[in-house]
């Protein structure tokens, strides 16, 4: 399956199908803030030089639907953040999950973008493997049920998601100014390529998140950053 889907990406590559035409392949709808991420800390420290010091970074983050769903309905809604090092760039991607035991790491659609966002495979920081999330900020206000209403609320409001390493907030991500849409369109983020050594997703989806992502990149023309 993943050499015929490559054989396809490379084939249509090929034959020059216009840009405008190359939607991307995994969240298709979304909007791009600049931003800012301002980390503190867990109780226990985590293990990632990113997640452990106190510290402003500056960001770029999108929030989209997975599969394009028309306003409000249901969808997976997901959460970008790219961290932006001295080095290299950090790519954090989140889905909106359930919130049980079992379901805490499995995608679910929701109505609004006001939900709680979970990493679906794992990270390993150091000696151990954290969950990373990100959900509503009590101080901050609503993001809304449509894209619309979180670019709105980002111009005139402190818009906010935590984000959390496992049980424990360990920073915040504040929304600036919204991205042009091509700016938007250009963006590629890989969560598995962008990942610093001490902050690396593991497990048995690893792979299959690499490929998918690399398909997607080659199917839109686009590059990515690091």
């Amino acid at each position: 399956m993943a050499e015929r889907l490559n054989r396809i990406s490379v084939t249509l590559t090929a034959r020059g199908i216009p840009g405008a035409m190359r939607r991307r392949l995994l969240h298709p709808d979304g909007r791009s803030f600049t931003g800012e991420l301002e980390t503190w800390g867990a109780r226990v420290p985590v293990g990632a030089h990113l997640l452990d010091r106190p510290a402003r970074h500056q960001v770029v983050v999108r929030l989209s639907k997975g599969a394009g769903t028309r306003r409000g309905r249901p969808d997976v809604r997901g959460l970008a953040i790219r961290v932006h090092g001295a080095g290299r760039d950090t790519d954090i991607l989140l889905s909106t999950t359930g919130t049980g035991r079992l379901t805490r790491h499995v995608p679910v659609p929701r109505r609004g973008f006001d939900a709680y966002y979970g990493s679906i495979t794992a990270y390993r920081a150091g000696e151990r493997k954290v969950y990373l999330a990100a959900g509503p900020d009590p101080a901050g206000p609503p993001l809304g049920r449509t894209l619309e209403s979180v670019v709105a609320v980002a111009r005139r409001h402190r818009a906010a998601l935590l984000l959390y390493a496992g049980p424990d907030p360990v920073g915040r991500v504040t929304f600036g100014a919204p991205l042009p849409p091509p700016a938007d369109a250009a963006l590629a983020f890989d969560p598995v390529r962008n990942a610093p050594a001490d902050l690396h997703p593991v497990g048995l989806m690893h792979g299959v998140r690499a490929f998918a992502y690399r398909a997607s990149r080659r199917w839109r023309g686009a590059s990515v950053a690091g």
